[in-house]
């Protein structure tokens, strides 16, 4: 994990200035960022236009190619927008350069001094800066036990673990207080098992230091774990921008709910309305109930329903819930659940996540005839 250090409160920073609790640690207005590819201008960043608030957590989430680390970059300053504002702290600096920038930026490799014991990596931002030594020694002290590496400090690199040394290169970057950290795939060198436990601990060392951290990932389920809010970036625009929990149960667009984790894209023409409800008829045998009072007979209206939300029954469910036909064609054991496709009469397959409980009934077998029902609040309608 590389760390670029930029300005920082004592070089006497452009962006060094008074925060105030309305102020936006970060704000991009109306961001464009545009390429010259063999002759015709490409849109990498298409005026991305959002809000950070100091000491938040906030992901930038997409696929590769989306404009989600050239908006970073433009944040830090290593990129100019074509068009647009960028704001720290309520001032203006773009076209300001990185050195005079009160943020750092972490990459994923580590690039740790590999003759430098850890004290002597954590330390050397300050002792460029020429802090005084007890200064040093304080600060250097506290990040050391903030990342859990008290007692560690005469060790190199190379006799450290890769989340050790990930620890180390983010010691680096936080012992210069900067006002905000912006964290680039930090964790895509690591294991699985110990990704995920990283993601707990970059959460805790962000609430322990109070920073604004600017989190730049593909992986859903790291945003999902981390993130106070999330921006889902696709072909250079956000789709949506709010918390995980809103981002995962009632996204935005087709594309958020097929990015985000596993979901399920259905739809039909609106039969009847209710009080605050529609009743969907589709090329399939059952019926859709979805929430809200936007809906009039005779529209068309897309759904999402996630897996984990649906029940499988032998029988047709009663009472005002969704319920479809369908005849299970996979079932596949993940452990702490399996994993159902129920394929429809229209061709339609749906996916099914059914706990492993030991008093679990919603079980079925691949060639079985079943129902699918879940309540109408889980399906949430969606736009393009």
């Amino acid at each position: 994990m590389t760390e670029i250090q930029a300005g920082s409160e004592e070089e006497g920073t452009a962006a060094a200035v008074p925060s105030s609790p309305q102020v936006p640690a970060i704000e991009l207005s109306g961001v464009v960022k545009e390429y010259l590819a063999q002759g015709e201008v490409v849109q990498a960043v298409k005026g991305v236009t959002l809000s950070i608030a100091g000491g938040e957590f906030f992901s930038l989430l997409g696929p590769s190619g989306c404009g989600k680390t050239t908006t970073m970059r433009m944040i830090a300053g290593f990129e100019d927008p074509s068009r647009g504002t960028v704001r720290l702290h309520g001032q203006d600096v773009t076209g300001v350069p990185p050195n005079r920038r009160d943020v750092n930026m972490v990459f994923q490799s580590y690039a740790l001094f590999p003759h430098m014991n850890v004290w002597e990596n954590v330390a050397f931002g300050l002792r460029r800066k020429k802090v005084a030594e007890a200064e040093i020694k304080r600060r250097v002290g506290e990040m050391l036990e903030i990342v859990d590496l008290t007692g560690r400090e005469r060790r190199r690199p190379r006799e450290m673990s890769g989340g050790q040394q990930q620890r180390v290169a983010l010691a680096r970057a936080l012992v210069n207080n900067p006002r905000a950290l912006l964290l680039d795939e930090p964790l895509g060198a690591l294991d699985l098992k110990l990704r995920q436990a990283m993601q707990i601990e970059l959460k805790r060392i962000q609430r322990e230091v109070g920073i604004t951290f600017v989190y730049v990932t593909h992986d859903q389920s790291e945003a999902l774990t981390m993130s106070d809010r999330i921006a889902v970036m696709n072909d250079g625009l956000v789709e949506q921008l709010a918390p995980p929990r809103e981002i995962y149960e009632r996204p935005a667009t087709a594309f958020v709910a097929g990015f985000i984790g596993t979901s399920n894209l259905l739809g039909g023409t609106v039969e009847r309305t209710g009080a605050g409800w529609a009743v969907l008829r589709a090329g399939y045998q059952g019926r859709i109930l979805v929430e809200g009072d936007a809906h009039v007979t005779g529209d068309r209206v897309a759904v999402t329903v996630r897996p984990e939300k649906i029940t499988i029954s032998a029988g047709e469910p009663e009472g005002d819930v969704s319920a479809v036909r369908g005849t299970v064609s996979e079932v596949v054991y993940l452990g702490l659940y399996n994993s159902y496709t129920v394929r429809l009469a229209d061709g339609a397959e749906i996916t099914v996540f059914q706990q492993n409980a030991l008093d679990s009934t919603s079980t079925a077998e691949r060639g079985e005839a079943v129902w699918l029902s879940w309540q109408a609040r889980h399906s949430y309608a969606i736009g393009s």
